[in-house]
C-alpha cells in the first residue's frame, strides 16, 4: 500500500510499505479519507517528543472495515468506522476507572504512536473506534474526529457562556462556532491581524463580530477558547473575559506563555487546558453532529499532496479543513 512515513522531524515521504494486519481486537481498515489536523503537524515538525519511529501520521480517519482481528465483536467488515486520536487507554488505572481515560498515563495515540491514516490501509483497536452518522460524507465526516471532538470537549470545558470568543479560527472553531450558536451562544471570532477571508468566513457562520487576534471585543467575554499554538494568546484572552471568565486551551501544544500581571487573572478568572478526549466524548458529539446539523467546510486532497497541504496548513491559508483521500 501507499503510506506518508515520517522519517524524521520535517521529512514526510510517499512510500510502498506491506499491508497491515489485524491483530486480536483490532479492525483492518481502508481508508476513505483523513483529514489534516494542526497535531499532525506539531508531530511531523518534531514539536511533540518521541513518536514511533517511521510513524505514519493522521488521526482524523474515516475507513471501512475489510475484515477484523480475533474478539471483535462490535464491527463487521462493510461498516464505515471513524478513528480518532485516542486509540488505545489501559482501562485499570484510576483515570480510566473514573471516566478520564484520556489522562491515562499508557494511553496510545493515532498517528503518534500508532501508524495513522495518512496511508491506503490501516489497522486500529475495535473499541476506540466510532460509528459515523450517515448523514455525513466520508470527506465531511473526517474533520469531525478531532477538530469536532477537541473543540466540544473544550466547549464543554468553557462552561455555560453566554459570550464565546475562539482564538484561531480554522478547523476545531469553524465546527464548534455552529454548536455554539446552535446552542444560542454569542460567537466572537478572532483570527491573524488582517486574515479577512477568516473573518468573513466566521461571519457567515454566525459570529456576532470578528477581528485579529490583538483586538479587543466589543463587550467582555464570559468564556474564550484559544485554538491557536500561540502561548501570547492567553494573557490576551485574560484581558478579553470578564470577571469570573475562563480561558480553554485546546490545543496539545503551545509555544511558551508570556508573564502577565496577575490583575488580568484576579477576580476569579482561569485559565485550563483540554487533553486529548475520552470515548464518551466522541459518542456525544457523533450523536449531538446530525442535530445541529454541523457543516464543515472540507477541501479535498490526494494522499500524495500531504506534505503541501501540511505546508498550507503550517502558512495559515486553509479555510476549514483538508482532507486527504487515498
Amino acid at each position: 500500500m501507499l503510506a506518508m512515513r515520517l522519517h524524521r522531524p520535517g521529512r514526510l515521504v510517499a512510500e510502498a510499505v506491506p499491508d497491515p494486519v489485524p491483530g486480536p481486537g483490532q479492525l483492518l481498515l481502508k481508508v476513505a479519507a483523513c483529514a489534516v489536523c494542526r497535531t499532525d503537524l506539531h508531530v511531523v515538525d518534531g514539536e511533540l517528543a518521541a513518536p514511533k519511529p517511521c510513524v505514519i501520521p493522521g488521526h482524523e480517519v474515516v475507513g471501512r472495515v475489510v475484515t477484523t482481528g480475533p474478539g471483535v465483536e462490535r464491527f463487521a467488515a462493510g461498516d464505515r468506522v471513524g478513528v480518532p486520536w485516542l486509540g488505545q487507554a489501559c482501562g485499570t488505572c484510576r483515570f480510566c476507572r473514573s471516566g478520564r481515560e484520556n489522562l491515562c498515563g499508557q494511553a496510545c495515540f493515532t498517528g503518534y504512536q500508532i501508524d495513522g491514516g495518512y496511508a491506503e490501509y490501516m489497522v486500529a483497536d475495535a473499541r476506540f473506534c466510532l460509528a459515523i452518522p450517515e448523514s455525513y460524507g466520508d470527506a465531511a465526516a473526517a474533520p469531525l474526529l478531532c477538530a469536532g471532538l477537541i473543540g466540544h470537549r473544550a466547549l464543554r470545558m468553557a462552561g455555560d457562556p453566554r459570550r464565546l470568543g475562539l482564538y484561531g479560527f480554522g478547523a476545531a472553531a469553524h465546527i464548534v462556532a455552529q454548536v455554539a450558536r446552535h446552542e444560542g451562544r454569542q460567537v466572537y471570532a478572532f483570527t491573524r491581524s488582517g486574515d479577512w477571508a477568516a473573518q468573513d468566513f466566521s461571519r457567515g457562520l454566525g459570529a456576532v463580530w470578528a477581528g485579529g487576534s490583538e483586538e479587543a471585543p466589543p463587550e467582555p467575554l464570559d468564556a474564550a477558547i484559544i485554538f491557536a499554538p500561540v502561548g501570547a494568546l492567553v494573557p490576551a484572552a485574560l484581558r478579553a473575559v470578564d470577571r469570573g471568565g475562563v480561558v480553554v486551551c485546546a490545543g496539545i501544544h503551545m509555544s511558551d506563555i508570556p508573564s502577565f500581571p496577575y490583575s488580568i487573572l484576579w477576580e476569579e478568572r482561569s485559565v485550563r487546558s483540554v487533553a486529548n478526549l475520552t470515548r464518551a466524548d466522541g459518542e456525544a458529539f457523533m450523536a449531538l453532529a446530525p442535530q445541529v446539523p454541523v457543516r464543515t467546510e472540507v477541501e479535498t486532497l490526494p494522499l500524495s499532496s500531504a506534505v503541501l497541504a501540511l505546508d498550507r496548513l503550517r502558512a495559515g491559508e486553509v479555510t476549514g479543513a483538508l482532507v486527504l483521500a487515498p
